[in-house]
């Protein structure tokens, strides 16, 4: 286990955001969902072997270009499979490579 966890905060979407990150990489799982029955407050997974945390922490808060993940590819084929399943249903594309997913969050 790493001492330093990424947390993210997301509005009301935690749950959905991890489901939707670890089906896109090998090596990962959610790991818990914490909170009251039918609504989650948090939940821990974990991506290509490493672990995150994130929180529905409500609207104050929102993701900024400021912090990204990096996704490192060895081939063209792979940076594409990657940019078209995390730019779909609602993701952005921007400048330089960088995009934002449906929750905000930029890769």
């Amino acid at each position: 286990m790493h001492k330093v966890t990424p947390f993210l905060w997301f509005d009301t979407q935690a749950e959905g955001a991890a489901r939707f990150y670890v089906s896109l990489f090998p090596n990962s799982k959610v790991l818990t969902v914490w909170g009251a029955p039918g609504k989650p407050l948090g939940v821990s997974f974990v991506l290509d072997g490493r672990e995150f945390r994130a929180l529905n922490g409500g609207p104050q808060f929102k993701f900024t270009e400021a912090f990204s993940m990096f996704v490192d590819c060895e081939t063209q084929e792979e940076v594409d499979t990657y940019w078209s399943k995390l730019t779909a249903d609602g993701g952005q594309e921007s400048m330089c490579g960088w995009l934002k997913d449906k929750y905000g969050l930029s890769w």
